[in-house]
């Protein structure tokens, strides 16, 4: 479980969010927003949460009437931006995109500079996307239970890649290969594109890769689809099975990214972004944006992205345990 021990910096920041509380509902409710927001994303312009987060600060600026700019601040798989968001002011003018990476980094990391839950009010859900278990198309396998055969068949042995230690896609390989009973070889990279290349270039035989990244690969040829990690199989690749139907019943993992702020954030501003994004989510044109991205819009409400993060907290812990993971 988490330190109980709140930090003096923590505690401090607490006593400041609490003025704001005292202050912003006679200075902001009624006048807020009166300055750009900011939505800062973990990660690299052009990864997986980019395209999506500007998606999303481009319907929210029309719903709010102010620009909404979207900040990379990458480093320690998203850990900097969460950072720097959990210490700043809480006025409504600083988002996250906090994400399945955010409830993996709860273990992954022995120590981490924010808490995943306390420093944090949430906003709401906007999307996500399964992960797609892809081969080398020279690879003589064409299902899973081919390249179960194979990899137990193999001499040379197989190898796998990962956009990471402790990434979602690392972790679901370890899933599989536990419940599939492989001992397969991990790989890990700086990021999805280099894996994505060394596994174009044959230098790696398989992946579990992030649906946006790779489903154009598939299509083009380049790379062959076996399955889906989610419970239903994917539109933009309707003839691909899930894992659930490829003999592993309840496999089902779908990475999914929403919208925090700083504790203390007063709860009439919380709920305006919170409608303000959903509004965003049921544009047509956010939906398709998101189709083409090979994501689904996910509306809720900020509870239950509180209950859903906390859920996925705990439920990646004896993953990240059994997997050996660790990251300093």
């Amino acid at each position: 479980m988490f330190d109980k021990a709140l930090s003096r910096r923590r505690m401090l920041r607490m006593s400041v969010g609490t003025v704001a509380v005292a202050y912003l509902p006679a200075q902001a409710q009624g006048n807020w927003p009166s300055q750009p927001i900011r939505i800062v994303v973990g990660n690299t312009a052009g990864g997986t949460q980019d395209p999506m987060a500007r998606i999303v600060a481009g319907g929210m600026s029309k719903e709010l009437g102010v620009s909404v700019i979207v900040e990379n601040r990458p480093g320690a798989n998203s850990n900097i931006g969460a950072e720097v968001t959990a210490r700043s002011r809480p006025d409504g003018y600083t988002l996250y995109v906090y994400s399945t990476s955010n409830a993996i980094n709860a273990s992954l990391y022995p120590k981490l500079n924010y808490d995943p839950v306390r420093d944090f009010e949430f906003v709401g859900l906007f999307g996500g996307s399964p992960n797609v278990l892809v081969v080398n198309a020279s690879l003589p396998v064409h299902s899973v239970a081919d390249l179960i055969r194979y990899a137990k068949e193999s001499k040379s042995g197989v190898t796998f890649a990962s956009s990471g230690t402790g990434s979602s896609t690392h972790l679901s390989a370890e899933i599989f290969k536990t419940q599939a009973g492989l001992n397969i070889l991990h790989v890990p990279y700086k990021g999805a594109a280099p894996a994505l290349a060394d596994l174009l270039g044959g230098q790696v035989q398989c992946m579990f890769n992030a649906a946006s990244s790779t489903v154009a690969l598939i299509q083009s040829g380049k790379l062959r689809a076996l399955a889906v990690t989610s419970a239903q199989r994917m539109p933009q690749l309707p003839d691909v099975p899930t894992l659930a139907e490829s003999g592993f019943p309840g496999f089902d993992i779908t990475t999914w990214n929403g919208l925090v702020v700083p504790a203390g954030t007063p709860v009439p501003v919380v709920m305006r972004l919170n409608a303000a994004l959903n509004a965003t989510l049921a544009m047509p044109s956010t939906q398709k944006s998101f189709a083409d991205l090979a994501a689904l819009t996910m509306p809720g409400t900020p509870d239950g992205m509180r209950k859903l993060a906390i859920a996925e907290i705990e439920r990646w812990r004896p993953v990240v345990q059994a997997s050996g993971a660790r990251v300093d």
